[in-house]
Parts: C-alpha cells; sequence; structure tokens
C-alpha cells in the first residue's frame, strides 16, 4: 500500500514522499510545475523510456569499459614484455648455436690432425724399437707416444659427440586434416608463442607442416587448429584429460 504526502518547503518547491505500508520511504524534489529535477528520478507511472533505459545501459557499458581498460593494458604491456623477452631469448640461442657451430668445426680439425698424429706414431712405433731409446713407465718412448695420442683422440672424439648432442636439429612437424589455420604449440617454448604451419592440399586433406629447430629431448606439442585444441594421431600421446598432449621426441 502506498500513500503520498506532500509537504511544503518555500514558494519554489515542494517534496514528494512516498510511503510503503513497510514503513521504506522513497523521496524525491519535484518543481512546482510537476516536473523532476534533474539530480533524482522519479517514475510515477510504473513505466520506463526505452531510450532512458538503453542511454543508462550504455553508460553502465562505458563505465565497465573504463573500469576494465586499466586492466586490458596492463595485460597487454606483460604480453609486450613476454614477447621481448621471447625474442631476446631466441637471439641468445642462436648466438651459442652459432658459437656450437664454430666449436664442431674446430673440433673436427683438430680431431683429423690427432687421426693423423696417431697414425704417424703408430707406424714409428711399429718399424722398431731404436738402441737407446729410453722408457717411460715401463714402456719406450715410441709406444709411450703412441698411447698418449691415442687418448687424445678418444677425448676429441667424445668432445665432438657431447656438442652434436646440445645442438639443435631440424625437426619436421606435420597435421593433417581439414582446416583454415594450424598452430603447433609446445612445450619447446614454454607453450607461449608456437609455430605457424603452412598447408598443402591434395584435393581432400590439407597437410600443415613447419620445422622446429630443437635439441635433442622430448617436448610435449599440442596443435591449435582453428582456434581449438586437438591431438594429430601422427605422434604418440602423453597425459590424461585436458592434460593430454602429443609427444615428440628428439633424438
Amino acid at each position: 500500500m502506498l500513500t503520498m504526502e506532500f509537504r511544503i518547503e518555500g514558494a519554489a518547491r515542494s517534496q514528494v514522499v512516498w510511503k510503503h505500508a513497510s514503513c521504506t520511504t522513497l523521496s524525491s524534489s519535484i518543481n512546482m510545475d510537476g516536473e523532476l529535477s534533474p539530480e533524482e528520478h522519479l517514475i510515477d507511472d510504473g513505466e520506463s523510456d526505452p531510450e532512458e533505459t538503453s542511454s543508462r545501459l550504455l553508460m553502465k557499458h562505458e563505465l565497465m569499459t573504463l573500469l576494465l581498460d586499466p586492466e586490458r593494458s596492463k595485460l597487454t604491456r606483460k604480453l609486450s614484455e613476454a614477447n621481448q623477452h621471447n625474442r631476446f631469448l631466441k637471439r641468445q640461442l642462436q648466438v651459442k648455436e652459432d658459437a656450437l657451430v664454430d666449436l664442431t668445426n674446430e673440433l673436427a680439425v683438430l680431431e683429423l690432425e690427432l687421426q693423423a698424429l696417431v697414425g704417424l706414431a703408430e707406424e714409428v712405433a711399429n718399424s722398431g724399437i731404436q738402441l737407446g731409446s729410453r722408457k717411460i713407465n715401463g714402456k719406450y718412448i715410441q709406444s709411450h707416444l703412441l698411447t698418449r695420442l691415442e687418448g687424445v683422440h678418444e677425448r676429441i672424439k667424445k668432445q665432438i659427440k657431447d656438442v652434436a648432442d646440445v645442438k639443435s636439429v631440424e625437426v619436421p612437424v606435420v597435421w593433417v586434416g581439414m582446416a583454415e589455420t594450424v598452430q603447433v604449440m609446445g612445450s619447446f617454448d614454454g607453450w607461449t608463442r608456437g609455430e605457424e604451419m603452412s598447408a598443402e592440399y591434395d584435393g581432400v586433406y590439407a597437410k600443415f607442416s613447419t620445422t622446429l629447430s630443437l635439441r635433442p629431448g622430448r617436448y610435449q606439442i599440442k596443435f591449435m587448429v582453428d582456434g581449438e585444441w586437438q591431438l594429430s594421431p601422427e605422434y604418440p600421446t602423453v597425459g590424461e584429460g585436458l592434460m593430454k598432449n602429443n609427444l615428440l621426441v628428439v633424438e
């Protein structure tokens, strides 16, 4: 039940007080000519103006946009910083890869030199021991030289193998099916940017492929196909449920 009572507050304005049966009161100021004041709102006929409602919704939307803009800017800035750091790490990795290539080449040349020296030492040791040749640790110097050169040669070959184990290799990755865009994501870059895959069509299906430069190891990968995560039957899988990924082994 609603009752209305007027209170006269001067010649210019009156105040209308709406009272509910529960004693809840809603007040609003009205000009003497019956128009609502600009500061307050009073709906006296129980109906709302569609334009006014739309305006209020628009204002609410604009307010939410203003509130979200700082967060969006913060996320954008963090993403930009992460991308810059990722590019820096890629440049550093490329520098180290180039250094590994140079080291591999130098070790390969050294290995060939040692191999030649081992052959010469072996020839000297097999030609016979000259009278008066001295011994080192019970061996004639010719045999001792051969043993030392063979030991150095084996260590150089092991270092060459160790360098090859940390050197990146080109690994082809494929996904077959119908799609517009395919991107391979994975632990090879911390699930950050991934690699776009190019398509080749055979009239029925499309073969998407790319090449990853990876060091020997085990990597988990997954394919982003037209914005949705998908697995490929071309690779084994690990994990369960949402954590299920394809496994890529680089040897």
